[in-house]
């Protein structure tokens, strides 16, 4: 019988972990760097607790996978334990592409999704643990023909979901994004290959659609954080700019790496090893350190925005159903500008901050979630429910400037 290390999760109590490749990815500096990845950003400038990690957040979903393995066993879905193994890999990696502050700087230090950096670190540990992480690659990208293991990994009612909601309700405190994990995923069937939940089960799909939509506003698009998060991307925004200038910075190596390059995703398979070198060791913890550092910068607009944010001195932030209106525009920019003469030219594309933010509770244009009725019937959820589904998107658009230049 082989072993297995025991950790005590604050989500689901004590859960276990089987030595053997899953052990050692888990050991793997790689997939260490998430425990400095925090997996909501800057969401603890508004709810306190919510300092859980990647990390976390990977071995949640992965004890998640191995309930659902189980729960589809028991009813006769033909799964072998190396597919087993291959799809709890898969949920194991699915982030470990993440930059700091997850979703904030993407696209901010480099122009490349964090799955296509996600299946860049799989690629080279596949070749680090001979070949053994071949048949995960193959799940993670939708290769297989048991489409219900990648529907487990990446799909409307996938273990990232599963895990997130829940553990992002617990670490905020916001009781609204609980679901009823246990019962989905005993709910949980295979019907020609693909992922379907018992008739028994919609009133708890109803449930996780719900928790969804209401942790997307409260907490993911929670106006402060928005602001928060916006504010982090100007300053790298800021320092990149500065960098491609040739404007000295102090900060860390590998930050400086992705500063003062423009690295595409081309970069990535052209030199692999030496852009995933840099890359993990890029974690929060730089961008920390970087943010303390240009506080002292001579730039102003640097400065300000980084000390800013390191002192919680966030800007004001204006939500509504409808663009804003060209005059009211004109007159915050008439204020901002004013205040902020003084800095350099340029800077009120930094210092006023505009956009709209969507929140989609489902999409039936994408694979939608599967009925399966006692008869052998499948229909999708949206024919079903009486719930009334939300598919329309709901968009808010969004004003941010110093609280400074408010009336």
């Amino acid at each position: 019988m082989s072993k297995r290390k025991i950790f005590n999760d604050p989500v689901y109590g004590f859960t276990s972990l089987p030595h053997g490749i899953l052990m050692d990815l888990v050991d793997h500096p790689y997939f260490q760097r998430l425990r400095r990845i925090k997996q909501v950003s800057l969401t603890h400038y508004v709810y306190p607790g919510a300092l859980h990690t990647r990390f976390h957040h990977a071995l949640g979903a992965l004890h998640l996978m191995g309930e659902a393995i189980e729960a589809l066993r028991s009813k006769g879905v033909d799964i072998s334990d190396e597919e087993a193994e291959a799809v709890n890999i898969a949920i194991l990696l699915h982030d470990i592409g993440h930059g700091p502050f997850s979703h904030t700087l993407e696209h901010t230090l480099i122009n490349v999704h964090h799955e296509e950096v996600s299946l860049r670190f799989m690629e080279r540990l596949n070749e680090i643990f001979g070949g053994k992480l071949a048949l995960a690659i193959r799940i993670f990208k939708d290769e297989y023909p048991k489409q219900f293991l990648h529907q487990l990994v990446s799909g409307q009612l996938d273990m990232d979901r599963m895990d997130y909601l829940n553990r992002d309700s617990y670490f905020t405190g916001v009781a609204e994004g609980v679901i009823g994990f246990d019962r989905i995923i005993k709910m949980l069937a295979v019907h020609d290959g693909e992922l379907a939940v018992e008739e028994k089960g919609i009133y708890s799909i109803e449930k996780f659609l719900i928790a969804r939509r209401l942790m997307y506003w409260q907490v993911y698009l929670h106006k402060t954080v928005l602001a928060a998060e916006q504010m982090l991307i100007k300053t790298l925004q800021r320092a990149k700019e500065l960098a491609m200038q040739g404007v000295p910075l102090d900060v860390p190596k590998s930050l400086a790496f992705f500063l003062y390059r423009n690295v595409s995703l081309e970069d990535f398979d052209a030199n692999r090893e030496e852009m995933l070198g840099h890359f993990a060791r890029l974690d929060d913890y730089d961008i920390a350190t970087a943010l303390k550092s240009f506080g002292d910068h001579d730039d102003p607009l640097l400065a300000f925005f980084a000390n800013s944010i390191v002192n919680r001195r966030l800007f004001k932030i204006e939500l509504k159903n409808q663009p804003f209106e060209p005059d009211y525009l004109a007159a915050v920019e008439g204020r901002v500008g004013k205040l902020f003469a003084h800095f350099p030219e340029g800077s009120m594309d930094y210092l006023i901050m505009s956009g709209d933010q969507t929140n989609h509770a489902y999409n039936t244009a994408k694979d939608e979630i599967k009925i399966l009725y006692k008869d052998g019937s499948v229909l999708p959820i949206s024919q079903v429910t009486d719930f009334g589904l939300q598919t329309n998107v709901t968009r808010k658009y969004y004003l941010c400037y110093p609280k400074s230049a408010a009336v």
